[in-house]
């Protein structure tokens, strides 16, 4: 049976009889190893909460040398790291909505979508920072989606394309939509249920779009769509898609309609020319048949109580 090495704060250690110098001396290395360790768990590392809700980012000190340790929060995001807790104080954006508890743990009250991303905990012993161990944690704050925008065509031709939108633009993480048709819910592709082979339908679930390759009767109904996360759901009012078939022949016949009353239009105002209802109604030479015609050298006074006044350039008083 092998020797068993006794440890005592303050006091010598002393092998027993027999033991083989490289085993003390590899005791010793050990037990360095362990003095030096600050060891860290946390019961959730992928913590998930509902926005405004409180949550707990665990980090917890198993194990360390010294009773006052060094204990640092820090946030992770694309532009770098900035400090959550430091030197004793929440920092930033938590600094009135976040609080240590116990020795290590971040508690978030009222917690927001901006909070999401990762955060660390880092712990050091304050003798020496050097000894230090650190956690990542990844927090998620989930937004609940509103309702969303739906757009349904009020009426559409047998044989046309249509789409449906549906989007909400709040839900954290993005919402999953799925749309119905008089309550009943329609799958990705029409082509993979025998209830809906007849139509020629595909919805994507991303984007929130329901696309017609070619409506037909069966398509008219009351459609809805709903939008979801792991929040929860929110939906709109369903709204009525009508269809109607197309009259070709009606089309035809009133073209042609309004083609007849336009040639008629034009032969009667070509008749209306020829026989000179649009002619000019002057008198030959010019002359208007208001102001007869004056001769050479004579000039006409018009005056209110005499009419005209005929004189020549010879007249003298």
């Amino acid at each position: 049976m092998s020797p068993i090495l006794i440890f005592s704060r303050g006091s010598k250690m002393a092998a027993p009889k027999g033991t083989v110098p490289g085993v003390v001396v590899l005791l010793l290395l050990l037990q360095g190893c362990t003095v030096m360790t600050v060891d860290l768990y946390s019961s959730n590392t992928n913590p998930e909460v509902q926005e405004f809700q409180r949550v707990e980012l665990s980090c917890v000190i198993k194990q360390t040398n010294t009773g006052n340790p060094r204990i640092e929060w820090k946030k992770i995001n694309n532009t770098g790291t900035s400090y959550v807790y430091f030197d004793g104080v929440i920092q930033g954006d938590l600094k009135d909505r976040a609080e240590i508890k116990g020795s290590s743990s971040l508690v978030i009250h009222n917690s927001r979508r901006t909070d999401n991303g990762k955060y660390r905990c880092e712990v050091a012993a304050a003798d020496d920072p050097k000894r230090f161990a650190e956690i990542t944690i990844t927090l998620t704050v989930t937004v609940k989606p509103v309702i969303p925008q739906c757009r349904v065509p009020k009426s559409v031709p047998v044989g046309k394309s249509a789409a449906l939108y549906c989007q909400e633009k709040e839900g954290y993480p993005s919402s999953v939509y799925s749309w119905y048709r008089n309550g009943d819910a329609l799958p990705v592709d029409s082509k993979t249920n025998p209830k809906f082979l007849n139509s020629s339908f595909t919805v994507n679930t991303s984007t929130g779009t329901l696309m017609f390759a070619a409506v037909n009767k069966g398509d008219m109904g009351q459609y809805y769509c709903i939008a979801t996360n792991a929040a929860g759901s929110a939906w709109c009012e369903s709204q009525l898609l009508e269809v109607y078939d197309l009259n070709i022949g009606g089309i035809v016949g009133g073209i042609l309609v309004v083609v007849v009353v336009l040639v008629l239009i034009t032969v009667g105002i070509c008749c209306a020319y020829r026989k000179g209802y649009f002619a000019n109604n002057s008198r030959p030479n010019g002359q208007s048949h208001k102001n007869p015609s004056k001769t050479d050298g004579v000039n006409y006074l018009r005056t209110s109580d005499e009419g005209d006044f005929r004189h020549k350039s010879s007249f003298v008083i």
